[in-house]
């Protein structure tokens, strides 16, 4: 959705409060427009220019969610596939985002500019962004790779946190259903012009609910002995430091530490704890009216300690810790960029740029026994390097009100392993020699806006892009003989993606419509996939050089319980993104959108299906809202949210199609004081959600009925 500040949001039907002030919309947002800059696109580019269908969601909007994690405000937006489970209710390292259906990992999360995706899993840590410090949110669709290189198939998607106003203090606290509460805190510190800090702090914690489906097509036996839910608790700390140390330089300063503890699959014997400590500083240098100069450092380190937890097979069936795994991380990068606003010879802006970023990470997996003996040892290091070269030209015509983008990146990866052994029950190690891995990668793009009048569009845009695979996916080995095993492949190397898009815009006083259709073409995709009982002599291989043992010849359907990584697949994805807003009066507006997306597999070494709808992506997907203002300090907001038949591995495992109401009130109590209640699925309706899984056992409930209430206060 191209929208505008106090106005965003179709997919949740929100309109926003006036910050402080009074939570009826102002008027003449459609000429506002204009005023939006994106700062995803590296290049300053106002929204009303954008050739990629793109949304900005703002705090205010944000404000006014019934979901409570910014996670499940996405999963409103048309081309995002989220599902109804919030990311605290997931295991850690299923934390991500799939975009047009093109599958998990392959967008690209910027927290203030700066990669966010993990740099072990290629997830969403979402706990790093509570909703109390996001002041935006920017969401480019589409191929991004001539920008941002890695990651950037379906889009990029900007987390812009708050930074300091005045020298103010701002506390807000909230609770509700399942023991889910958030306390969070600020303090803005204006020390001059040229010096401004901010000091943030929360915490949130949740008992959780049952997320393991136990109606149809879910079972009761999905519940094993031992399993509860899954509770969680997370702290965030950040400072940021805003400066000038010259006239024309603008700098920053950013710490940050968090932690995340939860349960693994629901076992209380079996924690996870995610501790990370973040750092990034940059500066932008004005060189002349039309010259600025960007660059930027940053570093974090990740330390996660996680341990998975099975059921005897006979009674009485007592649970037990299988596995353990340590994966220490870090990932350290810098950029640098030059922009030029040419504004000479049909030229309007050019800039080239030029970025690094290392990843160096180690996994130490032990598989136990039920007595707690050590079975066997899995361990892997290695690293993996990214250099990229980018440009981008912009242009204006002047005989038509066509503007184009024409960009191109240059990528240099590379992947070394040294490191890689298996031990068993002996604790002899057997090495494996990897050999390096690299790839060059061209990503061009092209954007062309036809400005037709002044309140309609028409835009393009043909991309390509790529994504290379995340270090779980080559280092780290995992599972059980009763869930099966997922084996990393060290030898992988990166996906390649190319598409292209086209789409129109109308705009009028008082709402918008924006309709897009795109095509995305990915060529040898990364997947994990089952191996067959026919291929038995490959699995038992595998599991033998990985020092397993407990995989099985036959587990059912005629496939082992061993799953593989590999590049040997073609993926497919075409659709349509639809989004409207209409303010009908002063009291009343309304709002919707709508998701068609066809994904599809066009070649397959393994056995999965071709030519049918893949897992974990519903083809149609619908929201709607209403919101009524019955004075200017108050609003009333309805929801549905409809997500179509779906098949959890693609074609099997159906799942039912559901739809969602939730509802949210705010009231403004004085400029400086406010407070709301949210129910999100109002009528507590019982259902299974959409997920992406080879078993049945992994049907996932969608949440209950979930009731919250709090107050902010600004001082």
């Amino acid at each position: 959705m191209r929208c505008l500040p106090y106005k965003n949001l179709l997919a949740l039907g929100l309109i926003a409060p006036a910050a402080w002030a009074q939570i009826a919309p102002p008027p003449n947002y459609d000429q506002k427009l204009s005023d939006v800059v994106v700062n995803a696109t590296r290049s300053d580019t106002p929204l009303n220019q954008m050739p990629l269908n793109t949304t900005i969601l703002t705090k205010e909007v944000l404000e006014s969610s019934p979901d409570q994690t910014i996670d499940q405000v996405l999963k409103n937006v048309p081309g995002v596939f989220l599902n109804d489970v919030p990311y605290y209710q997931k295991d850690p390292t299923g934390q991500s985002i799939n975009v047009r259906g093109l599958g998990y990992g392959r967008t690209l999360v910027l927290i203030d500019g700066l990669p966010a995706n993990d740099a072990f899993y290629g997830t969403v840590q979402w706990n790093l962004v509570p909703m109390s410090s996001i002041e935006s949110v920017e969401f480019v669709r589409g191929g991004v790779s001539s920008l941002w290189g890695n990651y950037g198939m379906g889009g990029v998607i900007n987390i812009n946190t708050k930074t300091p106003k005045n020298s103010s203090q701002d506390v807000s606290a909230s609770y509700g259903s399942f023991g889910t509460g958030n306390v969070a805190a600020s303090k803005d510190l204006i020390v001059s012009d040229a010096m401004q800090m901010r000091f943030s702090a929360d915490y949130f914690s949740s008992e959780g609910f049952q997320n393991y489906a136990t109606i149809a097509p879910g079972s009761p036996g999905n519940i094993k002995n031992g399993m509860g839910t899954d509770t969680v608790k997370n702290s965030n700390v950040r400072l940021q430091n805003y400066f000038k140390p010259t006239q024309d330089t603008n700098a920053f300063l950013r710490m940050g530490y968090s932690t995340m503890a939860d349960l693994s699959n629901n076992y209380a014997i079996a924690p996870n704890l995610i501790q990370t400590t973040d750092v990034a500083a940059g500066s932008t240098t004005r060189l002349d009216v039309d010259k600025k100069t960007q660059v930027n450092v940053y570093y974090q380190a990740t330390n996660f300690y996680k341990q998975t937890a099975n059921n005897l097979s006979s009674a009485p069936y007592k649970p037990y810790i299988n596995a353990n795994y340590t994966d220490p991380y870090t990932t350290v990068g810098a950029s640098a960029q030059y922009t030029h606003d040419f504004n000479t010879a049909g030229v309007d802006q050019y800039i080239v740029g030029v970025d690094a970023r290392n990843i160096s990470a180690s996994n130490q997996t032990n598989n136990l026994a039920s007595s707690g003996a050590v079975n066997s040892v899995n361990y892997a290091q290695g690293q993996q390097n990214f250099y990229g070269l980018l440009g981008q030209l912009k242009s204006s015509a002047s005989a038509i009100p066509l503007e184009a983008t024409l960009g191109a990146r240059v990528d240099a990866w590379n992947s070394q392993t040294p490191t890689y052994y298996n031990a068993g029950a002996t604790g002899a190690p057997t090495y494996q020699g990897v050999p390096n891995k690299s790839k060059n990668q061209l990503s061009p793009s092209l954007g062309l806006l036809y400005k037709a009048t002044s309140d309609w569009d028409f835009r393009g845009a043909a991309y390509q892009a790529f994504h290379a695979p995340s270090m779980n996916n080559t280092l780290r080995s995992y599972g059980s003989s009763v869930g099966g095993w997922y084996l990393a492949n060290p030898n992988l190397t990166p996906e390649t993606m190319t598409g292209y898009e086209l789409g129109t815009d109308y705009r009028w006083r008082g709402g918008f419509a924006q309709l897009t259709a795109f095509n995305n073409y990915i060529n040898n995709a990364i997947t994990s996939y089952k191996i067959t009982s026919a291929n038995w002599a490959f699995a038992n291989n595998l599991c033998s050089s990985s020092g397993i043992s407990g995989c099985q010849q036959n587990a059912g359907g005629g496939y082992t319980n061993v799953s593989y990584y590999t590049n040997q697949q073609n993926l497919l994805s075409r659709g349509l993104e639809l989004q409207y807003h209409h303010d009908l009066n002063a009291q009343w507006a309304v709002d919707g959108g709508y998701s068609y997306t066809r994904t599809v597999l066009t070649w397959s070494a393994t056995s999965d299906p071709t030519n049918t709808q893949v897992g974990g992506v519903p083809m149609n997907m619908a929201n709607a809202g209403i919101t009524f203002y019955p004075a200017p300090q108050a609003s009333l907001t309805t929801t549905v949210r409809y997500v179509g038949n779906s098949w959890m591995s693609t074609g099997s495992l159906p799942v039912p199609s559901y739809a969602i109401v939730g509802l949210k009130a705010n009231y403004q109590v004085t400029p400086q004081a406010s407070v709301f209640a949210s129910v999100v699925n109002l009528f507590n309706r019982q259902y299974v959600t959409f997920n992406i899984a080879s078993q049945a056992t992994a049907y996932q409930a969608g949440m209950p009925q979930a009731i919250s209430v709090g107050a902010r206060i600004n001082f």
